[in-house]
């Protein structure tokens, strides 16, 4: 059952690599905000700023040297897909490690709870991306509007 959270986790983190292949730098500096909001690449750096936080406070030593984003930093798509690698890998070597020691903290739910609040909060943020680029004018492939609910091709 672990391998299989392991690869429910990889799937929802290839399918955000998946939706930020799509974007191009314009989209990535799309916002709704007209205060200071988060654009689409500060989106996706909180996606993974979450990750890292949500890991240090669980099991810091599984995050020492990890890349964080400061909150105004717009960074471009090759950082980030490689921070959300990053972020993805690290969760991924979590659960095995919560799995192999019930030590490990973790939500008081347990691990698939925590889990879940991880996917849950990065399906949010699609979301978000999503209508963030519809509303600003930005085209996004149907293609990609659908293939981020193909969890079997991904």
């Amino acid at each position: 059952m672990w391998e299989q959270l392991v690869e429910a986790w990889r799937v929802n983190n290839r399918i955000n690599l998946f939706l930020l292949d799509g974007i191009d730098q314009d989209g990535l500096a799309c916002t709704l905000s007209r205060r200071g909001g988060r654009t689409v690449a500060r989106q996706f750096a909180h996606i993974h700023n979450n990750r890292i936080s949500v890991l240090l406070h669980w099991t810091p030593d599984l995050v020492t040297g990890a890349r964080v984003f400061e909150s105004k930093e717009e960074p471009g798509g090759d950082e980030l897909a490689h921070a959300l690698m990053e972020s993805g890998e690290l969760v991924a070597q979590y659960i095995r490690k919560a799995s192999a020691d019930t030590t490990v903290k973790s939500l008081k739910r347990g691990l698939v709870a925590a889990v879940s609040y991880l996917i849950s909060h990065d399906s949010h943020h699609r979301g978000s991306i999503l209508l963030t680029l519809k509303q600003s004018g930005q085209k996004v492939d149907r293609d990609i509007q659908y293939g981020i609910w193909e969890w079997d091709k991904r």
